[in-house]
């Protein structure tokens, strides 16, 4: 059963939440009002996913993200926003999100995308990254700073990364690259690893960053 922790500062939207969570075999471990307490609750519940409004009083999201990937066993953090060109989603993506969900979302897909951080995949898609990565002021740092790292890479592992901007699966790489998905997987783990990538998200947007995701 997948652990939820849910942080939001409206006390209905958390409701709503949590029942749908629920009624779909989820267990839900905890409910956040501010970013203190998800911090706390994080902690203290060891969820596989938590849920992560950014704005709340107190400690906000943004705080929360960074505070909650340096927990032992960081559990994967995916947004909840109502703008899915929000910069607060962007920061919260080179952050150490998984990934973020627009609160209108319908409650069939949200399951879906619940499973998937819990598995350990990116929960954005490829067209959300690049309106992201194209609103962003800070674009062209970003792209210097992506160019940069990922002139570090072999040639395959920036095919690699280039899978991973455009939200293909271990098996979907390999399927294109003519390698089996165990072989990826290590390509994977050791492309995080140069990059100084949290997760398969951050690795993504990096790519965008570096170009190497077709438009």
């Amino acid at each position: 059963m997948i652990r939820v922790l849910i942080a939001d500062d409206q006390a209905l939207f958390r409701e709503g939440l949590r029942k749908v969570l629920e009624a779909n075999g989820f267990q839900v471990v905890g409910e956040a009002s501010d970013g203190e307490e998800a911090v706390q609750l994080a902690s203290e519940k060891a969820p596989d996913v938590v849920l992560m409004d950014l704005r709340m009083p107190g400690m906000d999201g943004l705080t929360a993200i960074a505070r909650i990937g340096e927990l032992a066993a960081a559990p994967a953090v995916v947004v909840l926003t109502t703008f899915d060109a929000d910069q607060y989603v962007l920061r919260a993506l080179r952050a150490g999100a998984a990934g973020f969900l627009v609160k209108s979302t319908p409650p069939e897909d949200l399951i879906g995308l619940v499973q998937v951080a819990a598995e350990g995949h990116t929960v954005l898609s490829p067209a959300a990254a690049r309106r992201l990565i194209a609103a962003s002021t800070d674009s062209q740092l970003a792209r210097d700073r992506a160019r940069q790292l990922a002139a570090t890479l072999t040639e395959r592992e920036a095919e690699v990364l280039a899978g991973l901007g455009e939200g293909l699966s271990n098996a979907q790489i390999a399927a294109r690259l003519f390698l089996s998905e165990a072989t990826v997987k290590g390509y994977v783990s050791r492309t995080l690893d140069k990059l100084g990538c949290a997760n398969r998200t951050q690795a993504g947007l990096l790519a965008h960053d570096a170009g190497l995701v077709r438009p």
